[in-house]
């Protein structure tokens, strides 16, 4: 079905329901079949707490979203909050819009997690991160993100496949490019073209619009246009171990738990 990689749930995926009830929704996703879990926070729970949950579901905590901000905050802290949670990885997900390539502050967000990749590793932890496809912009003639995963060789991938697929590369090759430095794939589905406020579906908008304009939709795995199964053999011959369902926004009309179930179903029947 999968290759041999085991298949996470991003549970930002699903933020309303674990803001609502954390361990009710844990138990959920261990039901459909997840074995195991990326945090996007901890929605105001210890870490201990989430920890004895995770062990009594039965339910792996593969690795965090953790903003930059909060990782230069107190970087040896929140790296010590995710080891006790048992996360072998951290990934950074996002950079506003004056941290991006082809702004003033990508210089210092090379520097940023150049430290932070560093620390992580002191502590036994993997640093990753997490693409859009705002670093498919060309340096020099190099993309962005391929800068970054050149300039800093602690640095891992945590490859998200419909960003790679929207910023105009085919995934499957893109995977297969970081061949040992891929441990953690992410799989997201969607239907449509390129808009101009996709990231209103992220809940990171940047516009007043709450809406994506054009007919972008993150869809379910095998519902959208995704090779899946193309991403889950890439996936597999560059050595990752994970693979990590996420979608940003629910689509077709369905919750975001029946959009996390359907991905899954899906998944199972290959």
């Amino acid at each position: 079905m999968t290759k041999g990689l085991k298949i996470a749930l991003q549970l930002y995926s699903v933020r309303d329901d674990v803001e609502n009830e954390l361990k009710g929704t844990l138990e959920k996703v261990k039901d459909m079949g997840y074995e195991g879990v990326e945090f996007a926070g901890l929605y105001g729970h210890s870490p201990e707490q989430v920890r004895k949950w995770l062990d009594e579901i039965g339910l792996v905590p593969v690795s965090a979203h953790v903003s930059i901000d909060e990782l230069n905050a107190d970087l040896a802290g929140t790296i010590n909050t995710y080891k006790i949670i048992g996360c072998k990885f951290i990934a950074i997900p996002w950079l506003d819009q004056p941290r991006r390539p082809g702004n003033p502050g990508f210089n210092q967000v090379k520097k940023d997690i150049t430290l932070i990749a560093a620390e992580c590793k002191k502590q036994g932890i993997t640093l990753l991160y997490h693409n859009h496809d705002f670093e498919f912009i060309k340096i020099d003639g190099e993309y962005a993100l391929d800068i970054l995963y050149k300039e800093i060789p602690d640095l891992q991938t945590q490859i998200d496949t419909c960003w790679v697929n929207v910023g105009g590369e085919d995934p499957a090759a893109y995977i297969r490019k970081y061949t040992g430095r891929a441990p953690v794939v992410h799989l997201k589905d969607f239907a449509g073209r390129k808009s101009e406020n996709m990231f209103a579906l992220i809940g990171m908008n940047e516009s007043k619009s709450k809406t994506a304009s054009g007919d972008f939709e993150y869809r379910p795995l095998g519902n959208g246009l995704q090779n899946v199964p193309s991403l889950l053999s890439a996936a597999a011959d560059a050595g990752a171990g994970w693979a990590v369902v996420e979608m940003d926004s629910p689509g077709m009309g369905l919750t975001a738990m029946e959009c996390a179930k359907k991905s899954m179903d899906y998944l199972l029947n290959l």
